[in-house]
């Protein structure tokens, strides 16, 4: 598989197709991350459109593993952050994010995990802003700590404070719901 850096090195020397394998890869993911925060699915797809173009419009020194991905979420954080300003919307809506368990599952088991999702996006949501960003880009997007810190402007040691306090305050968020969380 071509590397993230590698696509946009070579859609830069003219290779257009290389831009589709990053849409491809990282499109969706990048609509829910924008989704999360101005809860309009379909103003997310056209951020995530805009961000796409600014990064492919104008060639950007990408620098190592994971500084694609984490230029891209920085350049829609940016937008949205703008789009949320210039719409007075100022929080991250976690519990829309839809995740799917496989069609094999049973159904007392889906109901389950849908039950137990949607207290853990409830109690992210209780969450400091910082805290659910943190939590959201290292956890759930699965990026480590120096690429979620490269988007929100944090070093790494600011990002494995951020994670482990956020960690904690849900933690006890959960507890006081009458949920016992499980260290790592």
């Amino acid at each position: 598989m071509i590397s993230d850096e590698m696509a946009y090195r070579e859609y830069l020397e003219g290779r257009e197709e290389s831009a589709d394998i990053l849409v491809d890869r990282y499109g969706d993911a990048l609509t829910y991350y924008i989704n999360g925060y101005i809860h309009d699915i379909h103003e997310s797809e056209d951020l995530m459109i805009e961000a796409f173009a600014r990064v492919f419009a104008k060639e950007r020194p990408i620098d190592g593993k994971g500084s694609f991905r984490a230029y891209l979420y920085k350049t829609a954080r940016n937008l949205t952050i703008r789009h949320t300003q210039k719409h007075k919307l100022w929080f991250l809506h976690l519990d829309e994010v839809d995740f799917e368990l496989p069609s094999e599952e049973l159904v007392e088991t889906r109901l389950l995990q849908n039950e137990r999702e949607k207290c853990l996006y409830e109690a992210m949501a209780k969450l400091k802003t910082e805290y659910r960003e943190a939590l959201y880009l290292v956890s759930i997007e699965e990026m480590s700590y120096s690429e979620a810190g490269k988007i929100l402007g944090k070093s790494e040691q600011q990002m494995t404070n951020l994670v482990h306090r956020g960690k904690k305050s849900l933690r006890k968020i959960l507890e006081q719901g009458g949920f016992s969380y499980a260290d790592e």
